[in-house]
């Protein structure tokens, strides 16, 4: 992987567009990437690692999303972050946009614009880009897999934190298997162990409730067994040796003490069923004799109520006989009030329709009412002819009123359009004056609004001068007090060094040791040392002093370059606004603003008066055109009110004759429907009541024929014999009752059981119920025994064959626990098999921490002279587990020793070295892929001169592998000694960034 240009907008540190060109960097080897502190160096890193992987490295992943804008940009600057590199042959472009608050487009306030992402690769035959993905998650996985490391691996193998890799040294082997974990990801191992560790759990939890579940069946076999169990199930707990041995025996016992009492059971209740047996048999009879002496008893009670009703029983007899001789009488009765119903109704109706003819008409029968119909009819159908004349001359009349309406409303349009057209020429010049005034007010307007915008520009620039003007003088006055400050500090730094050197004789003296050589004159013996006396300046106090005054310096340097930049845009300001007041800028600009104003008023009916000038000369022409056709219409209407008036006379003349005294013809036609009609109905009504009158004599005659054959003195006599349904019904009802209980009296008193019952002494039935109960309750209790012994001894045999089933289930468990609890103990090195106390994972980490200490010495050897050597140690530290350890050897002195006794200077070349070669290894680990461009980031300030030019060599020997590698330091000599450099500057814009290659 080698990167070729980064693009940075609006990210971090930088409020502007910054370019890093990587390829001119890395056209030396090694490159600086130095900067004052908070001036953004590392944020150049964060901003490749976010470009990959849309993420910023460790720690600072937090700074995520809106938090990644810099605080300098403009609102409406968008905060992008595009790279360019070429990996796996592939030149590709990454283009990255974290979601941002932006100004609304309308409105006020601000909305929130989502993240997007862009990956183009370049075409070499075709000579441009080519999209390929805007998916977040697709980008993510095609850099991973080009690059074959995740972002972790990335921040730690490309970005070299040398803070990490010195903790690395100095750590702990849990503290170095997490990182290597990361790096190598051998959490698949890690699950391998967890997977073992749960199926060791699993089964073991299997065994135990296998063994709850075969106590469980005990402690039920023991609750079923109940007092017959000889002895008590033993005390156990799941998981005791002999759990399924000793439940197995148990119940052996239980069941055969069932089974005895199960057989002495059955004995007693053999002995109660033959006792209940005979008194079921007494008991049967004495209740036998007692229902006999009952139902004889009874009887003759109901014989004697029989006895009590026998008079009433006749007279029902003869009440029913007389009831079916009248019954021959029923149709005759009626027949006879059919007919007088009939009769009365018809007269009714005669009276009736009689009422309604005139006097002349009282006495008439039915054949002249019918003839007198029949003239009223003939001359009702002779008025057909008027009555079609009569609507006719109701159509003519409302078609001549119509004709009237339409004449008046023509004459009104007419008036209308007439006076509209009369003023006419001076609405048109009206409309087409006002349309003349808007289009002069709009061109005013438009040079107005010329006018306006240079204006205001000006009268900006003259506030912003006048604020500026301010600001100098605050900036000039600070740049003083900070030149004093510096004044002072440099004058009481120089003081103190001055009384220090004074004193310095003192100082060295303190170092003296007798018997040593003093490392100024080479003297063993020191007879009279020099002494501190008080007030004594030491090496802390002057270091503080000029630190301070440095800071002050600092201080100065940044006030006067912000003098700088506030004169600068203080005479931008004067150029644009030149000599004029703000005051009469701002008056010119108001004035402008309103003339401006009723300018745009003015011009803003223009629209509205057009549209007004259309629509009346639309109106003009709608007018005109209604004129025309109301002459039109009024010509028409004379000849056709002619021709109505016409045909109106010949009508009301000849519907004068047709009417005679009413009011019309329909009236007229309405009186003879009606004549007709009741003269036809008092006809009908006539003839009705006659026919009634001599059906109602005849059923008479019938009636007191039938009668007298029946038996009956008279009709009524026979009416009043007769009984309706229901009393019938009952009467024969009462009659089938009397004779069912007289039969049935004579059936019991004939019985020959129930007499010779009724001779004997009175049957004790409750002696021989209690007798029966007594044996009852015996063969019960006995019964119930035996079942309880039954099911004792079912239970008993069903749980034992549950118990053995589960013994013979739980053997290949307990076999499939110990296999898999001897793996799991091993993968997590507590076995005794495992004398190194090693885990999998950690076993796995050692053959490659190993690797990686062997990479590491090649370069650490080189660093260090040949000196020291990485070695990778499998020992045990106290009571932890083995297999991380790591150890320095000093070719010195021969030892072996712990990393964490290396000084600050041999920390971070050691700690450089091992970053190296884990970079390598991780690298081929990764599938091999290239890792042209590195970055190490701090560390370098803790060298000398020499240790400093064999890293330098070192760093510089990766270009045999045609690598390029940044360095992010302060140190001051590394600006001397590298070339190709990246600097970043603050400023209150933001940072800059400025670059500058090979010499």
């Amino acid at each position: 992987m080698r990167l070729h240009r980064l693009d940075i907008n609006a990210f971090g540190p930088f409020g502007g567009a910054q370019t890093v060109d990587f390829d001119e960097l890395s056209a030396a080897g090694l490159f600086l990437l130095h900067g004052p502190t908070g001036a953004g160096k590392t944020s150049v890193l964060d901003a490749v690692c976010f470009a990959l992987y849309g993420a910023v490295p460790g720690a600072r992943q937090s700074g995520q999303g809106l938090t990644l804008r810099s605080d300098h940009a403009a609102p409406a600057t968008r905060t992008e972050v595009r790279l360019e590199l070429t990996v796996a042959g592939r030149r590709l472009e990454v283009t990255r946009q974290p979601p941002w608050e932006r100004p609304k487009k309308r409105g006020t306030g601000t909305t929130t614009d989502k993240a997007q992402s862009l990956l183009r690769e370049y075409d070499a035959s075709a000579g441009a880009w080519k999209d390929l993905s805007r998916s977040h998650q697709e980008i993510g996985e095609e850099i991973t897999q080009l690059l074959g490391m995740s972002r972790e691996q990335f921040c730690q193998v490309v970005l070299l934190p040398q803070g990490d890799f010195a903790r690395f040294l100095r750590a702990d082997a849990e503290a170095r298997g997490k990182l290597l974990g990361r790096l190598f990801d051998t959490h698949r191992f890690a699950e391998v162990e967890r997977r073992l560790a749960e199926r060791r759990r699993a089964a073991e939890t299997e065994v135990r409730d296998g063994d709850t579940a075969l106590l469980a069946d005990a402690h039920r076999m023991q609750q079923a067994a109940g007092d017959t169990a000889e002895a008590p199930l033993p005390d156990l707990a799941p998981g005791d040796p002999g759990v399924a041995e000793t439940v197995l025996s148990w119940a052996a016992v239980a069941r055969s003490t069932a089974r005895e009492r199960l057989t002495v059971a059955h004995c007693v209740r053999t002995a109660a069923a033959a006792a209940h047996t005979e008194a079921d048999h007494d008991l049967d009879d004495v209740r036998e004799l007692a229902r006999l002496q009952r139902r004889f008893t009874e009887t003759r009670e109901r014989a004697a109520r029989l006895e009590e009703r026998a008079d009433a029983h006749r007279e029902a007899q003869q009440r029913m006989e007389r009831a079916r001789k009248a019954e021959a009488v029923a149709p005759a009765l009626d027949l006879r009030e059919t007919a007088e119903a009939e009769h009365r109704s018809a007269a009714a109706e005669e009276v009736r329709a009689r009422a309604a003819l005139s006097p002349e008409f009282g006495d008439a029968g039915a054949p002249g009412l019918a003839a007198a119909a029949r003239r009223a009819a003939e001359e009702l159908g002779g008025l057909e002819s008027a009555r079609r004349a009569e609507r006719r001359l109701t159509e003519l009349t409302t078609e001549r009123a119509s004709l009237d309406r339409q004449e008046r409303a023509d004459e009104e349009a007419l008036q209308d359009a007439e006076g509209w057209l009369a003023a006419w020429e001076e609405t048109r010049a009206g409309l087409r004056t006002h349309i003349e005034s808007a289009q002069e007010a709009a061109a005013r307007a438009e040079q107005l609004a010329v006018q306006r915008d240079p204006a205001g520009a000006r009268l900006a620039a003259a506030r912003l001068r006048d604020q500026l003007a301010s600001d100098t003088e605050d900036a000039h006055a600070r740049v003083l007090a900070a030149r004093e400050r510096a004044t002072d500090a440099r004058a009481h730094w120089l003081d103190l060094k001055e009384q220090r050197l004074k004193g310095i004789a003192a100082e060295l003296a303190a170092s003296l040791t007798d018997g040593e050589a003093c490392t100024v004159c080479g003297a063993t013996e020191h007879p009279a040392p020099a002494r501190k006396v008080d007030g004594h300046i030491d090496r802390e106090a002057e270091e503080q002093a000029l630190a301070a005054y440095q800071r002050a310096d600092e201080e100065r340097a940044e006030h006067e370059q912000r003098l700088g930049l506030v004169r600068e845009a203080l005479a931008a300001a004067t150029a644009e606004a030149a000599d004029a007041p703000t005051e009469q800028l701002a008056a010119h600009v108001e004035e402008l603003e309103r003339e401006h104003a009723r300018a745009r008023a003015a011009a803003s009916g223009l629209h509205a008066a057009r549209e007004r000038l259309a629509h009346a000369e639309l109106e003009q022409e709608r007018r005109v055109a209604a004129r025309q056709q109301a002459a039109l219409r009024t010509a028409a209407r004379v000849s056709r009110r002619e021709a109505i008036d016409g045909q109106r006379a010949s009508l009301e003349q000849e519907l004068t004759q047709a009417r005679g005294a009413a009011d019309s013809v329909a009236a007229r036609a309405a009186q003879l429907e009606r004549e007709a009609a009741r003269l036809t109905d008092a006809a009908d009504a006539v003839r009705t009541a006659e026919v009634t009158a001599e059906r109602l004599k005849d059923a008479d005659a019938r009636l007191a024929d039938a009668a007298f054959r029946a038996g009956f003195d008279t009709p009524a006599a026979a009416s009043a014999a007769l009984l309706d349904d229901a009393a019938h019904r009952d009467l024969q009802r009462r009659l089938d009752v009397w004779q069912s209980e007289e039969a049935a009296v004579r059936a019991v008193l004939a019985e020959a059981d129930t007499a010779a019952a009724a001779q004997q002494p009175p049957a004790d039935l409750t002696e021989a119920e209690r007798t029966a109960e007594a044996a009852a309750r015996r063969l019960q209790d006995t019964a119930s025994r035996q079942d309880a012994a039954a099911r004792r001894c079912t239970e008993l045999d069903r749980l034992s064959a549950q118990a053995a089933a589960s013994v013979r289930r739980l053997g290949p468990l307990r076999e499939e626990y110990d296999r898999v609890a001897r793996l799991a103990a091993l993968a997590a090195g507590t076995s005794a098999d495992n004398e190194r106390r090693m885990r999998l994972e950690s076993y796995v980490l050692a053959a490659r921490l190993e690797q990686v200490a062997a990479a590491a010495t090649v370069r650490l050897q080189r660093m260090s002279s040949g000196r020291y050597t990485l070695v990778h140690s499998a020992d045990r530290a106290g009571r932890g587990r083995s297999g991380l350890g790591l150890h320095v050897v000093d070719a010195w002195t021969g030892r072996e020793r712990d990393t964490a006794t290396l000084s600050g200077g041999e920390t971070f070349f050691a700690s450089l070295a091992l970053a190296l070669g884990l970079a390598d290894v991780v690298t081929d680990e990764a599938g091999g892929v290239r890792l042209d461009t590195l970055f190490i980031d701090e560390g370098f300030g803790s060298l000398d001169d020499q240790t400093l030019d064999e890293v330098l060599d070192v760093l510089d020997s990766l270009r045999e592998r045609d690598r390029s590698v940044g360095i992010v330091s302060h140190v001051a000599d590394l600006r001397r000694r590298i070339h190709a450099q990246l600097e970043i500057v603050k400023e209150r814009t933001g940072s800059v960034v400025r670059q500058r290659g090979v010499r």
